[in-house]
């Protein structure tokens, strides 16, 4: 890395969190990006010091653009785009559509993410294989961690705000959701 490193995001998705980060050689026209410390990205001698970048991050190839615009003289503003909102926005949303659990399981940390739209689990980045059943409660989604029985629960809060509440039970035992 060079010191022309302008910014650094944390980007969480399904298939786990991304790290990127941005090179911007205002002297020498230099953009580079980085995922997960690996380089996806390198222009040289670019001209134009404003504009924008895109690119794809994580397994399901989620876009993600970062705007490069001039605030003042020769400041820069750098921000990241996923899926055409800002970060802040995305993230926001994602938290609406998605359900994440972290947990430790045999020795090995686990990051669970529920898709609810499509009811996609995935495990550590790994989409999971599942079988879904209806319940009289609800639906029930099974999976297996390893040796580990897992389920996560959909059930009516019976409130129209709150929707369907989705629990995470490992070997029965209920895991409580993190946010991200």
């Amino acid at each position: 890395m060079s010191n022309d490193l302008v910014g650094v995001w944390e980007v969480a998705l399904s298939d786990g969190v991304h790290r990127i980060e941005f090179e911007h050689g205002t002297t020498t026209g230099k953009r580079v990006i980085y995922i997960d410390g690996k380089e996806i990205l390198r222009r040289d001698w670019m001209f134009k010091l404003v504009g924008k970048e895109t690119f794809y991050v994580g397994n399901s190839d989620t876009k993600a653009t970062i705007n490069i615009d001039a605030v003042s003289g020769f400041a820069y503003e750098y921000t990241l785009e996923i899926n055409g909102k800002s970060l802040k926005k995305y993230m926001e949303n994602r938290s609406k559509v998605t359900s994440t659990w972290l947990l430790n399981l045999d020795g090995s940390d686990c990051r669970i993410v529920l898709e609810k739209d499509t009811m996609d689990i995935w495990c550590n980045g790994q989409k999971m294989e599942t079988a879904g059943e209806f319940v009289e409660d609800g639906t029930e989604t099974h999976f297996l961690l390893g040796d580990h029985d897992c389920c996560i629960k959909a059930v009516s809060s019976g409130k129209r705000r709150d929707g369907i509440i989705h629990t995470l039970l490992v070997d029965g035992n209920e895991v409580g959701e993190c946010t991200e």
